[in-house]
């Protein structure tokens, strides 16, 4: 991929595809392909650039409660300002989708219903750690409950999932997210992302056991959702950017994993006091 030279006198990981360039001042690039947005990879039976969401008729700046279709049915998730209603998340393993107006409605861009889909807002640097390989830190300070950035990547079966992390040598990072969600008791649909070839800085993104990001599954155009990422806390300028790969956040649970007998565990290097000494065998959030 091209990659661009920004004012601060480094690459420009996203290559001009993201409004805030994503910096990299290593002497070497990691090899991927960016792209903004989840693409449809093998197994995957929805294209996720299609739009298939039913959009409001709004013709106001910005969506109200009273009047649109898409906060009645789905409920409002963001202030004015973009931050996120219900912050602080319950005490449950499990957490509400967020629906976003899309394409078809006929509200503003500046709508405050459309968060996710503006993507990247805060200037972010992925550079080199000290033990754990790439990691991403922030150059300027992010509020709690406002929107950071995507893991976004291949959409993939959950065959191809299980294909690929088998076929992974012990040196290499798996990167697979699986999100499971819950309709009812017995409804459960199932999205497996992978930014290993194809993906945004999100893919740099590290694990601790003190995260100060969580992620939601975020809907925009499609029913495949958006894996978003919100700082759980205010951070700092300059703090590394982390989240726990097993969906736990806080006192929250961390979710049940699928089987994945036959894989080597690898040892974490968060540094936290309530480190578990091992990461997760694959990334997994319930909602």
């Amino acid at each position: 991929m091209v990659h661009n030279m920004t004012e601060e006198h480094g690459l420009d990981l996203s290559g001009g595809l993201e409004d805030v360039p994503v910096l990299c001042k290593a002497l070497t690039s990691p090899t991927f392909k960016y792209s903004t947005d989840n693409v449809a990879g093998p197994g995957c039976s929805v294209d996720p650039s299609e739009v298939t969401l039913p959009g409001c008729s709004c013709l106001s700046c910005s969506c109200r409660a009273d009047s649109c279709s898409c906060l009645q049915t789905f409920g409002q998730a963001y202030e004015s300002i973009g931050r996120l209603l219900n912050i602080d998340r319950p005490e449950s393993v499990y957490s509400t989708p967020v629906f976003e107006c899309n394409a078809l409605c006929t509200c503003s861009d500046t709508c405050s219903n459309r968060v996710v889909q503006r993507g990247l807002q805060h200037r972010l640097e992925v550079f080199h750690t000290k033990s754990k390989g790439w990691g991403v830190r922030t150059m300027e300070e992010i509020s709690h409950g406002m929107f950071v950035c995507e893991y976004a990547g291949e959409v993939i079966s959950f065959a191809e999932a299980k294909r690929r992390q088998f076929d992974q040598r012990t040196e290499e990072n798996n990167y697979i997210i699986a999100i499971r969600e819950h309709a009812g008791t017995s409804s459960i649909t199932e999205t497996f992302v992978d930014p290993a070839q194809v993906g945004n800085v999100g893919r740099f993104l590290n694990h601790s056991c003190t995260p100060n990001l969580y992620m939601l599954p975020v809907r925009v155009h499609s029913v495949i959702p958006r894996l978003a990422l919100f700082a759980g806390r205010d951070i700092h300028a300059q703090e590394e950017l982390t989240f726990d790969y097993s969906g736990g956040y806080g006192t929250q649970p961390a979710a049940e994993a699928p089987s994945t007998v036959g894989l080597q565990r690898k040892q974490c290097h968060c540094g936290a006091m309530n480190c578990t000494r091992f990461l997760p065998l694959d990334l997994s959030i319930l909602s």
